[in-house]
């Protein structure tokens, strides 16, 4: 007898535990028989009951989902080939309908491909390039690029990115509404040109920028040579008034000279005599030295004082 209650006790557990399942608070479920859906999808979190080994669970989140596409090179209403990556928000909204119609999150995936490329494809190619980059008519201020010789203008946009996204969205929207989920946004992520305009985009801004540096440099070598040459005029001015001072200087000089002189010779004999006898010894100290030899003649003064004054 116990060896029979094993082998019960083992299929009532087996039993038990298949036919119950958790729901937690991010999922719904589906819940089929022989691979068809059976009753309503259970969104209520929480522990619930099926038939055991007949019945399978299929969870599906309740939470926003992400679509990333890949890039894809489109053409613009103006002929501008461009690379286009985009992204987008998703969610379940009818569990039973999605898994009729997509099964799971993988078909799901591969059918937004499909929707949103194409008809990301098609508001690319109504619009103009200068309509896909900006949102709105602002236009630069004048001191946002003090660089360019003349101010920038762009060009007028009539409907911009925000309203190409939407318009995207909403085409979208409407090609999903019998699949069982919601497109909740859409967004671009990235927009460049392909790799041949955009070698030739760089070269431009790099040709703009380097007529623009040899601008600034031709400017600063003006402004160098005129300080250097306010330098070497002022220097030249400077000197021309030291030089000219100096000279006031000496001329002053030799003039209180010239009258000191003058004055001596004024004076009586004595002093005249004396003055003269100062001069001569300062000749004497300036002009004679130990190695020094003279030849004099008797009637010279300078002979007269190195003798005496008596001419002895």
């Amino acid at each position: 007898m116990n060896k029979l209650l094993i082998p019960l006790a083992i299929v009532v557990a087996l039993l038990a535990f298949n036919s119950m399942y958790e729901v937690k608070e991010t999922d719904q479920v589906i819940i089929t028989q022989f691979g068809e859906p059976v009753g309503d999808p259970v969104f209520e979190p929480g522990l619930h009951f099926k038939i055991p080994f007949i019945q399978d669970v299929h969870r599906f989140d309740k939470r926003f989902l992400e679509w990333d596409g890949d890039p894809n090179q489109l053409p613009t209403r103006d002929k501008r080939f461009i690379w286009v990556n985009n992204y987008a928000r998703w969610r379940i909204t009818d569990p039973l309908k999605f898994f009729q119609r997509l099964h799971n999150e993988r078909g799901a995936q591969t059918r937004l491909d499909d929707i949103i490329d194409g008809e990301t494809r098609n508001a690319i190619a109504k619009y103009d390039l200068v309509e896909l980059v900006r949102i709105t008519n602002r236009q630069p201020d004048a001191n946002e690029d003090d660089s360019r010789e003349k101010p920038v203008v762009l060009d007028s946009i009539k409907t911009g990115r925000m309203v190409i996204q939407k318009e995207i969205l909403a085409k979208s929207q409407s090609r999903t509404s019998d699949l069982g989920i919601e497109i909740l946004d859409v967004e671009f992520k990235r927009i460049n040109y392909v790799n041949e305009v955009q070698r030739k985009v760089y070269e431009r801004m790099i040709a703009e920028r380097q007529r623009i540096a040899d601008r600034f440099r031709s400017e600063g070598e003006g402004e160098a040579f005129r300080i250097r040459g306010e330098k070497d005029r002022e220097l030249l001015r400077i000197r021309s008034e030291a030089y000219r001072t100096a000279q006031e200087i000496k001329g002053k000089a030799d003039a209180q000279a010239i009258g000191i002189y003058a004055g001596a010779y004024n004076t009586s004999a004595d002093t005249r005599s004396f003055y003269e006898f100062l001069k001569t010894m300062e000749s004497y100290k300036t002009s004679l030295d130990n190695n020094s030899s003279l030849v004099l003649s008797t009637e010279s003064d300078f002979y007269r004082y190195l003798k005496g004054n008596d001419g002895k």
